[in-house]
């Protein structure tokens, strides 16, 4: 049994985390930009960037100005249990995202629709969201939070079969430009591409893939992996770097997830992940123990399979 109080406290310190540190793997990526960088004006925000990561964790402040839209994804092993049940979880995270509202302190950036009623602490109608995934074995809890930037970044087209891979190439070269010179997004970013699924879940195909898999990561799906080489170059190549400036940096990686759709369309998502990819991952163990790290790990092979049912690693080898 997990305490519900260990959930909160770790919840809280993830916050923090993601509003300050930025992980090692895109700090690495975005480090290798600004080595090979050759435009003035992105060169010289790729440096301010990295010096400003530097100030953010030595003085302990968010990284960013705008600190994003604060979201939970949540992992669980199919023996976790919670003290409380699924609703105590949830109650925890809400008021771990009021608290680092106010304790880090984040920009309290959630506001209605309608009546703009502002709490002053992202906490409100289906905020912060949470989205949950499972595995087959274990006890433990993975939390993951991400503060994206709510407004920009992101593009949906319903594309048809026969478009093929060049009409996905337009559809992300299109976005690509759109985000650089109309400032929709802040380069450079992960770029992550949905592909398939209903529209709903195109949309969240392409953000998490944006936002939880690490620079570097390449799919299971050998053929997908080479698109994804392929579109980080390609999307280098439009002549555009740090924050839409004349360059050749603007994908700091890009990240490409499928989900089965209806045979007569294709749904095409692309998302920008902000230029401070700000997330934190946590697993919870039932004995007690935190691990904190910076990889997800959210799209295991159970997250992808095609089977009805699931087979084990063992299973399978017998």
């Amino acid at each position: 049994m997990i305490p519900i109080s260990l959930i909160q406290s770790t919840a809280e310190t993830l916050m923090d985390k993601a509003a300050i540190e930025i992980p090692q793997d895109y700090l690495d990526g975005l480090q290798e930009a600004a080595r090979t960088e050759d435009g003035d004006l992105s060169s010289f925000v790729l440096k301010a960037m990295l010096e400003n990561y530097e100030a953010a964790k030595e003085d302990r402040r968010a990284m960013c100005g705008d600190t994003g839209v604060p979201r939970w994804f949540v992992k669980l092993g199919n023996e976790a249990q919670v003290e409380g049940g699924m609703c105590a979880l949830e109650t925890a995270l809400r008021r771990a995202t009021a608290n680092a509202t106010n304790g880090v302190p984040l920009r309290p950036n959630r506001v209605h629709p309608l009546w703009r009623t502002d709490h002053d602490n992202n906490v409100g109608i289906g905020a912060p969201e949470i989205e949950y995934g499972f595995e087959p074995e274990g006890a433990w809890i993975d939390l993951i939070t991400v503060h994206k930037g709510g407004l920009f970044g992101t593009d949906y087209r319903m594309l048809f079969p026969s478009d093929g891979i060049q009409g996905i190439k337009r559809f992300y070269l299109d976005s690509l430009m759109a985000f650089g010179k109309r400032g929709l997004a802040c380069q450079p970013a992960i770029i992550g591409i949905g592909l398939g699924g209903s529209k709903d879940i195109c949309m969240t195909l392409g953000k998490r893939a944006s936002t939880l898999r690490i620079v570097g990561s390449r799919n299971s799906d050998p053929r997908i992996a080479e698109m994804e080489d392929e579109f980080k170059e390609l999307g280098n190549s439009i002549g555009m770097g740090a924050m839409g400036f004349v360059g050749k940096n603007m994908v700091i990686d890009c990240n490409i997830e499928v989900g089965y759709c209806h045979t007569g369309g294709m749904p095409m998502s692309v998302h920008a992940f902000c230029l401070s990819s700000r997330r934190a991952v946590a697993r919870i163990h039932a004995d007690g123990r935190v691990e904190y790290r910076t990889d997800p790990d959210w799209f295991t092979a159970y997250q992808r399979r095609e089977t009805v049912d699931w087979e084990t690693v063992r299973e399978a080898a017998e």
